[in-house]
């Protein structure tokens, strides 16, 4: 193209990126509670969503990001939740799904493609790479800080480093002799945490201040920070399989750990936007339900049935106004997002995302 400084790869994929799909919602009442379900995908090609604690959701609760197969290989997806239309945002050829975040500020879309740390502007749809992995590297986790730096571990030859990159520089600020299993950037806080050979570290995001947290023994299942950040909210697994779950919450600041309640043998957990309210998924196939846990009371109350072949890719999460719960299930075929609306049972929040 004369005058144009796209290369024919950057036409081709704005050419594709940026198409809508119209709504594929279909609503059900719930078997076991009546409850409205809202299935937001059509589970004949696969959908799903990002780490819970990435930026799925726009400040106004008023659209989700998420992947989707819907026009052949994974992409990324803007779901406008009034209209039920979707754009699709990225031409990827390697899409890691549970990397795709908005930046703070919500102007743009970060995730790897491959070993390619992307930043793609949602208004131009152009992309552009931040960072690329070392030649045999791996990549664990990723997390958007604050000031919309990107931070994740990178593996070589058995050992791993804290890479933060922003638009201008990459820079390690952890090592570790073990792998990282996960790294979460503290909301509020210019602090980041992760855990490596069974321990939780907190470290500043300058690399300085590397602290070990102390948990409770035995296993540590989901982890999530509090929106607030004061918090860090843990399943406790017992080693007996007969024993119940419990939800944790440990304070940094305060060097305290203590017990929420017990739950009915959640496979992950998430709060609301002022962790007064938690939602989880039971990992009990008799049981196989998405529900809500309040604080005040220590009390679950069932929503719907979730029925997914495996628990652990539920993941339900609160929108940021505290009014719906999404979650993934692939019980009618292939995986695919629901939302159930939660405005009888908990109270609207405000805007908590770190």
């Amino acid at each position: 193209m004369p005058g144009s400084s796209l290369s024919r790869r950057d036409f081709v994929a704005l050419a594709v990126a940026g198409r809508l799909s119209g709504p594929e919602w279909k609503r059900y009442a719930d078997p076991a509670t009546d409850l409205d379900v809202i299935r937001l995908t059509d589970p004949t090609f696969a959908s799903g969503m990002t780490a819970s604690h990435l930026r799925q959701f726009t400040r106004r609760s008023d659209a989700l990001l998420y992947w989707s197969e819907r026009n052949g290989g994974r992409q990324a997806f803007y779901l406008d939740l009034k209209a039920g239309e979707s754009r699709q945002l990225t031409e990827a050829e390697a899409l890691e799904p549970a990397t795709l975040s908005f930046s703070p500020d919500e102007r743009a879309l970060l995730f790897f493609d491959g070993p390619s740390l992307m930043e793609t502007h949602l208004m131009t749809l152009r992309s552009r790479v931040l960072y690329r992995l070392p030649e045999g590297a791996t990549r664990t986790g990723m997390t958007v800080t604050g000031d919309g730096s990107v931070a994740f571990a990178e593996c070589v030859n058995g050992r791993s480093r804290i890479v933060r990159v922003s638009r201008q520089r990459a820079w390690p600020i952890s090592h570790s002799d073990a792998a990282v299993d996960w790294i979460m950037a503290r909301p509020r806080h210019a602090q980041i945490a992760f855990q490596s050979a069974g321990a939780v570290w907190l470290v500043n995001n300058d690399g300085s201040a590397k602290r070990q947290l102390r948990m409770a023994s035995g296993q540590t299942g989901r982890t999530v920070w509090a929106p607030s950040g004061r918090t860090l909210l843990y399943l406790h697994i017992p080693d007996d399989p007969k024993q119940l779950i419990t939800l944790r919450e440990l304070a940094p600041d305060e060097n305290t750990d203590k017990q929420i309640a017990r739950t009915s043998q959640f496979a992950s957990v998430a709060p609301n936007g002022d962790a007064s309210v938690f939602t989880g998924a039971s990992r009990s196939k008799a049981s196989a339900y998405v529900l809500i846990l309040l604080r005040v009371t220590r009390r679950e109350l069932t929503l719907c049935e979730h029925h997914a072949s495996d628990p652990r890719m539920v993941c339900p999460v609160f929108s940021p106004d505290s009014q719906s719960i999404f979650f993934v299930s692939d019980r009618h075929g292939k995986s695919a997002v629901y939302r159930v609306h939660v405005e009888k049972f908990v109270e609207a929040t405000g805007d908590e995302q770190g």
